[in-house]
């Protein structure tokens, strides 16, 4: 089905999404919002400035709630309230150098978190389609340049890592002891190091060296032979939103695990990014900073097979071309273009 079909078929769907005020979670619920869904947000407020979220104007049918996951009263009465037709979640601790500073935050935020959707589940009287992300690091990666395929041994060193690939284990003993009557039906979403406009995270790549751009800041960059999975948000969230449309249709099919990133034929490394960028952006004032510890890993690529053979996604825009439309994006904002009218005009592009 082509993706303006796909969007389509969302309108007057009724749409929960969780971490919607977060850099995907934006960009997902204004989407699913400009093509009709009747979309409620549970997440906390935006936690950069600027933001995203603070920077977009949505329709009448959107409604946000300021809520924690953490808090399982609050998430279940809201989700029980709402009676959703579809359910995204992403609400999460996302940074892996943050999950070293505060561990308990990282375990409870995306662990329990998880559990307490999952809990909140088995309270809905109704058919409901669930995509609970994930991420790229819930593999045991032994650095052996092979990409990551859905089965293979789930492991994860770093807390952050470990909380993710501990709610994977969690979605599939919860599919498999509760939800097998094809009422409930949950698919989860491993995507790579997502780039696009409008993030404004600390320690990361892009919006770090947004930072350095338009700030005139210090840019650091640590391990910058590192190889990772960069793909444009649209691509993950787009696979996200078609991914829950046939999990609706054919659950037996699209239940389980799903792999999410570029379609490279040679890995991309951070240098190679930095080395793009200097192609649109002047760069300067650089400092490397190697990881000493060795906190992260140093190569991670995903085998996406599976999502191209059976859910029929692939990405559209190469790692160059996403790191060429983020610049333009933020080039853009900071020229005072508003940010519904640059995810529009990515998105027309996109769909093209």
């Amino acid at each position: 089905m082509e993706l303006k079909e796909v969007l389509k078929f969302y309108k007057n769907k009724k749409v929960f999404v969780t971490g919607h005020t977060g850099f995907k979670g934006s960009w997902l619920s204004f989407i699913l919002d400009l093509y009709g869904a009747k979309v409620k947000g549970f997440s906390k407020k935006p936690s950069t400035k600027p933001s995203l979220f603070d920077n977009l104007n949505f329709s009448e049918k959107f409604s946000s709630i300021t809520g924690d996951v953490k808090d399982i009263k609050h998430l279940k009465m809201e989700i029980s309230q709402f009676k959703p037709d579809f359910i995204f979640h992403l609400a999460a601790q996302p940074i892996v150098i943050d999950s070293y500073q505060d561990p308990l935050e990282t375990y409870q935020s995306n662990f329990n978190g998880t559990l307490n959707l999952l809990e909140s589940l088995r309270e809905i009287n109704k058919k409901c389609n669930i995509v609970i992300t994930t991420t790229d690091k819930v593999y045991k990666n032994n650095e052996n340049k092979i990409p990551f395929k859905e089965n293979d041994i789930l492991g994860g060193d770093d807390p952050y890592s470990a909380s993710k690939s501990a709610s994977e284990i969690l979605i599939n003993s919860y599919s498999k002891s509760f939800f097998l009557d094809n009422k409930i039906n949950i698919a989860s979403a491993r995507a790579g190091n997502v780039i696009g406009g409008g993030d404004w995270s600390q320690h990361r790549l892009l919006p770090d060296i947004i930072r350095s751009c338009f700030e005139k800041s210090e840019l650091i960059i640590r391990n910058p032979d590192s190889v990772r999975p960069w793909q444009h948000v649209l691509d993950p969230i787009l696979g996200y939103i078609d991914l829950a449309r046939n999990l609706s249709i054919n659950p037996k099919v699209f239940k389980g695990a799903w792999n999410f990133g570029p379609d490279e034929k040679k890995p991309v490394s951070v240098n190679d990014i930095i080395d793009i960028i200097k192609t649109v952006e002047e760069l300067s004032n650089i400092k490397i900073e190697n990881d000493r510890l060795n906190k992260e890993a140093k190569y991670l690529q995903l085998d996406i097979s599976k999502s191209k053979n059976i859910l029929n996604w692939k990405p559209r825009w190469s790692s160059e071309n996403a790191v060429i439309h983020t610049i333009k994006w933020y080039t853009k904002f900071y020229k005072n273009i508003s940010a519904n009218q640059l995810i529009i005009n990515d998105l027309k592009k996109y769909l093209k």
